[in-house]
């Protein structure tokens, strides 16, 4: 089964870049970053989400995020679904940080659930196609609104969701032109999906030494 290995962001300062990671999300190996000035303007197309267990690690997250460097897309708050908000990080991608529990059961801490790269896309259908064609298996589908794939071993999982529709729940406009400053690694690369989302081939670890 194919999944996601790696994610790799493009950023101007991957030094300043990783020590915001560490600080706000705790976030050293899941995340690879490299230097680039590709020209880039609004939306990206794509968020980060990371999956808790209750309201309070929300806030703590959240507070160390703001605490980095990150500004406030959308403030933390209850909805239908749970609690969650959005912070855009200093390298500009967006990040949402969120939980289904509506009421805390317990400490806050800084444990992180789940790690969704979320693609906007135009067709998520055709796009849907298209990842099972690269070997991904579908692990929820809403129709032609929300598909999300089965992760496997990998630290990240993947969903595709409409463009629109994932600027509206990111609290941004969808407009944006440019370099996504996305690299997805895989051991299906490399290829670009529909949308632009480039995907390279990843390294098999090496084998134990004997």
């Amino acid at each position: 089964m194919a999944s996601i290995e790696t994610i790799t962001l493009d950023v101007a300062d991957p030094t300043a870049a990783a020590h915001f990671y560490s600080t706000a999300f705790g976030l050293d190996s899941q995340i690879r970053l490299r230097a680039s000035d590709a020209p880039t303007t609004g939306f990206r197309g794509f968020t980060l989400s990371l999956t808790v267990s209750q309201p309070s690690t929300v806030n703590s997250l959240i507070e160390s995020a703001l605490d980095a460097g990150a500004t406030t897309v959308k403030p933390a708050a209850k909805s239908l679904w749970g609690y969650g908000g959005v912070v855009q990080a200093p390298d500009g991608t967006i990040w949402k940080i969120a939980t289904t529990a509506k009421k805390d059961t317990g400490i806050a801490t800084r444990q992180i659930d789940d790690i969704v790269l979320l693609l906007g896309v135009a067709d998520v259908t055709a796009s849907k196609r298209f990842y099972v064609g690269q070997g991904l298996v579908v692990e929820k589908s809403f129709g032609r609104m929300y598909v999300e794939f089965a992760a496997g071993s990998s630290p990240v999982k993947l969903a595709l969701y409409r463009r629109r529709a994932l600027a509206k729940d990111a609290g941004v406009s969808p407009d944006g032109t440019g370099s996504h400053r996305l690299a997805i690694g895989g051991d299906g690369g490399p290829f670009t999906d529909p949308d632009g989302f480039a995907w390279e081939a990843t390294a098999p670890s090496p084998a134990p030494a004997t």
